[in-house]
């Protein structure tokens, strides 16, 4: 069994998540992705740089939210959350097929497993 760490932020604005759909699937994802040898071990600059490639924004923490696991066919993927605040305008890069604000309070069916659990921490800690 392989592990798969990925971190990103969790962006929230007027009641409006940022998500986007990206790689091959058709579901509302958190911008993110899995860390690369530039990260180190650092998980905060991995949410970072994910902020950077996919959605064009710096992004400054504000804390960690919680780790959830899933299962991506053999592999177990640790997927690790920040909520954080966007710096600059969205300007997607060129694997992001769609990108939009979802409201927090109607989450469509077709939204990562993780969105609505850490969107429920959320209204936990605000």
């Amino acid at each position: 069994m392989q592990f798969i760490i990925a971190a990103g932020p969790v962006i929230i604005e007027n009641n409006k998540v940022l998500v986007n759909k990206h790689g091959g699937t058709d579901f509302w994802k958190f911008p993110g992705g899995s860390m690369d040898d530039n990260d180190g071990l650092d998980l905060e600059k991995a949410a970072k740089r994910e902020a950077k490639e996919e959605m064009g924004i710096d992004i400054e923490i504000v804390k960690p939210l919680s780790t959830l696991l899933s299962k991506k066919g053999e592999s177990i993927v640790v997927l690790v959350h920040y909520l954080a605040k966007r710096i600059g305008e969205i300007n997607p890069g060129k694997d992001i097929r769609e990108w939009k604000w979802l409201d927090i309070n109607n989450l469509p069916d077709d939204v990562g497993p993780n969105i609505k659990p850490i969107i429920k921490e959320y209204f936990k800690i605000k």
